[in-house]
C-alpha cells in the first residue's frame, strides 16, 4: 500500500507552506512535515481517524483529519491512501 496526494491536496500543502513562511520557514516545514508524516502513519492504520462527515453517501473508505488548523481528507483504496484534498479549517467545507 502507498499513500498518493491529489495534485490538488498537493498544490494546497505548497500554499500553506508559502504562507507560513512568510511569518516563520521553522513554522512552514513544521506543519508541511507534520502533515506528510501523519499521512505516511496511515499506512499502519488507515481507519484510525473517523469517517468524513463532509462526504455524501460515505461508504466508509472517505476518511479525515484535522491538525494545525488543516483538514486532510482521505480515502482508502485496495492498494493505496489517496489525499484528496488539503483546507485551512477557516474556509467553508465542500460537500462532495
Amino acid at each position: 500500500m502507498v499513500v498518493v496526494w491529489s495534485n490538488s491536496a498537493k498544490a494546497e500543502l505548497k500554499k500553506a507552506y508559502e504562507y507560513i513562511a512568510l511569518d516563520s520557514l521553522q513554522n512552514a516545514q513544521m506543519v508541511r512535515d507534520t502533515l506528510i508524516d501523519l499521512t505516511i502513519e496511515l499506512l499502519e492504520h488507515p481507519e484510525k481517524y473517523p469517517s468524513d462527515k463532509f462526504k455524501k453517501d460515505n461508504d466508509g473508505t472517505w476518511r479525515a483529519f484535522e491538525k494545525y488548523h488543516y483538514r486532510v481528507s482521505y480515502r482508502i483504496l485496495q492498494n493505496q491512501i489517496r489525499i484528496v484534498r488539503l483546507r485551512h479549517t477557516s474556509k467553508s467545507p465542500l460537500n462532495y
